[in-house]
């Protein structure tokens, strides 16, 4: 049986091998994507504090001044008295060549924006501090190829991702089939290396020793990827958990003719009444005349970052239209929102961060170590092969 084993293992290693190296090498740089940003950007996400902070609107004025086609989205602010303001913007897009077809076509074509940027200010000071886009990073590439080997959402590449994650789950349970020991003394081999010893072998217990120590953590990691290749293994986490496929509906605004929305400095205020100490405060601007104002918050005390809870308020009179906290959302929702905080290894902090980063870049060696055991394997039989046939 184990034959049988070692040769799915072995074929399916080979056919995604490669694919499987790139997933672990980019996620072990994204692991800490964020800490880096912020480490090597401390103008743009740090300001030295001030008395007392600008309103809000203010901050949106300075950006709609320095930016003239930007349509604001949304503004955060961070209850930390260092921390920048971020107001979300997007831009016309660059497209200027005429399009066919009749008025409704080149009126659609015109709204088209281009992806969302973030503006970064001094909350006391009002300076413009960094206009920056996640799309012109090196980070941006990293995840393409992490994501899409370099294609994009929807292109053959998410696929190949995919299926090779699909494939390395069955490589790992099969790596532990194989590694399973029959004896106590063949345990104590497969636990430790034998770092004296020549270098097959001590690629041969590399392969095993760290395969196994890693297991666990990489199918973890790998089974939380599937969330972003395949949708009905979204759709599955739902029916999995007897939870609606739609989110709960946002409570929406009575429009009110020749009203004028509240600001986001009045829905700021509100929204902090609600939930004095939040880490953040995300205020989202209505994208048309029956939306409420949406703020997003993320409690000191929250489990991972994506545990977030939102406020809904009447756009035009400032009235709490109803809430939906992190707790109060269906099994499937909270079991989807944890994903990428575990993907990440995030969602233990620095801890689990650095496990998520040591077991990747272990991830990265297994196909390389793997790939010299066959060499050598096939080599050796050749040899054999040759001895016999001479006598």
């Amino acid at each position: 049986m184990k034959i049988f084993f070692r040769r799915i293992h072995l074929y399916l290693g080979l056919s995604a091998g490669l694919v499987i190296l790139t997933a672990c090498l980019t996620g072990a740089i994204l692991v800490f994507e964020k800490d880096l940003q912020m480490a090597m950007n401390k103008e743009r996400y740090f300001v030295d504090a001030g008395a007392r902070r600008l309103p809000l609107d203010h901050m949106v004025q300075r950006v709609k001044d320095s930016f003239a086609t930007a349509r604001i989205n949304s503004i955060k602010i961070y209850e930390s008295a260092t921390r920048s303001a971020e107001v979300n913007v997007s831009f016309p897009s660059k497209d200027k060549k005429p399009r066919e077809g009749g008025k409704k076509e080149q009126t659609k074509a015109a709204s088209q924006r281009q992806p969302g940027s973030t503006i970064f200010i001094d909350p006391y000071t009002g300076q413009i501090l960094k206009k920056y886009s996640y799309q012109e990073t090196g980070f941006y590439t990293v995840f393409k190829l992490h994501r899409w080997l370099l294609g994009t959402e929807g292109s053959v590449g998410k696929y190949i991702v995919g299926i090779s994650t699909l494939i390395f789950l069955f490589i790992l349970l099969t790596g532990i089939i194989l590694w399973w020991p029959k004896t106590k003394r063949i345990l104590a081999q497969r636990v430790k290396i034998k770092w004296n010893a020549g270098w097959k072998r001590i690629n041969h217990d590399m392969h095993l020793v760290f395969g196994f120590y890693s297991a666990i953590f990489l199918f973890i990691i790998a089974f939380t990827g599937l969330a972003w290749s395949f949708e009905w293994f979204n759709n599955g986490i739902y029916k999995l958990t007897g939870s609606p496929m739609k989110p709960a509906q946002a409570p929406r605004t009575v429009f009110v003719a020749n009203a004028k929305s509240i600001s986001f400095e009045n829905a700021f205020v509100a929204a902090k009444a609600m939930a004095p100490h939040a880490a953040f405060y995300n205020i989202t601007m209505p994208k048309d005349s029956t939306e409420a104002f949406t703020i997003t918050t993320l409690r000191r005390n929250a489990i991972h970052e994506n545990a977030t809870d939102a406020i809904y308020l009447d756009q035009y009179s400032g009235k709490f239209l109803g809430r939906l906290d992190f707790a109060n959302r269906s099994v499937g929702a909270k079991l989807r929102a944890t994903f990428k905080p575990v993907h990440t290894g995030s969602i233990g902090g620095v801890p689990t961060k650095i496990l998520a980063f040591v077991v990747c870049l272990l991830g990265v060696t297994f196909p390389i170590t793997g790939t010299v055991m066959w060499i050598n394997r096939c080599k050796r039989k050749k040899a054999l092969r040759s001895g016999l046939m001479k006598h």
